[in-house]
């Protein structure tokens, strides 16, 4: 079936007995893979409302945001709005059916489910490793081509990945997150032959920007295309584009933040004179230190740069300094380790973001998505 043919519905194929470790080809019916996906995520209650469905008489897909603010919340888009997205990374990136695609997180939210679909689409191969140890993932990314996965998960791969190559990669999609220098050199070292395209977007929103060899450290690129920004009050930053979502599917959600034909997700940052978008993180995760402001996704850039494994960083109530920063890190540690972290805060950001303490676990937790569970962490480690 050629991309052009599924302009009205998804077609894919895929085992309904396991949604782990399978490679699937563009098939005769969405069904299987979206069922898939029902059985072993819960996108719905009840087994006959599948995850694709008219809406207000419209072919409406249903994914689910990360959750990374506490809440998992499922987006309403039409199959239009990723379909368009889908032609322009079949023209810019020349993808199609001779790929072979990967996805490591859950294929219940979005950049998965994006991944996933968008491969079944232009009828490319897919495994789908959500679950599975970063090693065996690892293992079954012999002979992929394509890879969309978030900064926690390529640093995971990294961590077991030591001495290993994937000479197949040739595109390595990352989104969800910030990632750093140090990500990006480990990512050169495992996959030499792949280019690593960091990406700033949301479940509400997709595709915003896309960085290149052009973009300067520290930005997530220009716009991309088809998509208009623009910074608002306060650095709030603000999206128009045709794969913007329709709305939440729960009825006590509120409505997305609109301004005409642009939205914003709350994210804040700035962009140069050349057009290239610098993030510096998301409002509620701004937090008063000592009276002076810190964004925590700041903390954990630094954290990893320094050297430490995939890192989460939360804020908790503290009466004489407004928050007190606690930081959470995935892989053995030491108090020199712990002090080295704290010196490399306070080297890069000032005293308030030095971490009151580190913890040091052996698994990070993580939401489907492949974010950290900041929910789960800040209960685990509020006094």
């Amino acid at each position: 079936m050629s991309p052009e043919a599924a302009d009205d519905w998804f077609t894919a194929c895929a085992d309904p007995g396991s949604s782990r470790g399978r490679a699937t080809r563009t098939g005769s019916a969405v069904a299987a893979l979206l069922d898939c996906i029902h059985q072993r995520h819960g996108i719905h209650a009840s087994h006959d409302d599948p995850p694709l469905r008219p809406v207000a008489g419209r072919a409406v897909v249903m994914c689910q945001t990360s959750g990374s603010g506490g809440r998992s919340k499922t987006i309403l888009r039409s199959q239009r709005s990723w379909i368009a997205s889908f032609r322009v990374n079949r023209q810019v990136f020349g993808l199609g059916p001779a790929d072979r695609y990967a996805v490591l997180g859950a294929p219940g939210h979005s950049l998965a489910l994006y991944g996933a679909v968008e491969a079944l689409h232009l009828g490319a191969a897919l495994a789908v490793l959500a679950g599975d140890s970063p090693r065996s993932q690892l293992d079954q990314l012999q002979g992929c081509t394509v890879l969309y996965a978030t900064p926690t998960q390529l640093l995971r791969l990294q961590m077991v990945g030591q001495g290993r190559v994937l000479p197949a990669l040739r595109h390595v999609f990352c989104g969800g997150g910030r990632l750093d220098a140090a990500c990006r050199q480990g990512m050169a070292r495992l996959c030499p032959n792949a280019v690593l395209r960091e990406f700033y977007g949301a479940s509400e929103t997709s595709f915003a920007t896309l960085a290149d060899e052009t973009t300067p450290p520290g930005s997530v690129g220009r716009a991309y295309p088809g998509v208009r920004l623009r910074i608002g009050t306060g650095g709030q930053i603000w999206i128009a584009s045709p794969y913007l979502a329709m709305s939440y599917a729960e009825p006590d959600a509120p409505p997305f933040c609109r301004d005409g034909d642009f939205i914003t997700v709350g994210d804040i940052g700035h962009l140069d004179g050349d057009g290239n978008l610098f993030l510096q993180g998301r409002q509620n995760r701004m937090v008063t230190v000592a009276d002076r402001n810190l964004f925590l996704e700041d903390v954990e850039s630094v954290l990893i740069g320094a050297g430490a494994g995939p890192s989460a960083v939360i804020a908790l109530p503290d009466p004489l300094r407004g928050h007190a920063i606690i930081a959470v890190v995935e892989g053995p540690g030491s108090d020199d380790h712990a002090r080295a972290l704290r010196r490399a805060c306070r080297a890069a950001l000032g005293d308030h973001a030095a971490p009151r303490r580190i913890h040091f676990l052996e698994r990070m937790p993580l939401l489907p998505s492949g974010k950290p569970d900041l929910a789960r962490l800040t209960r685990q480690f509020a006094p």
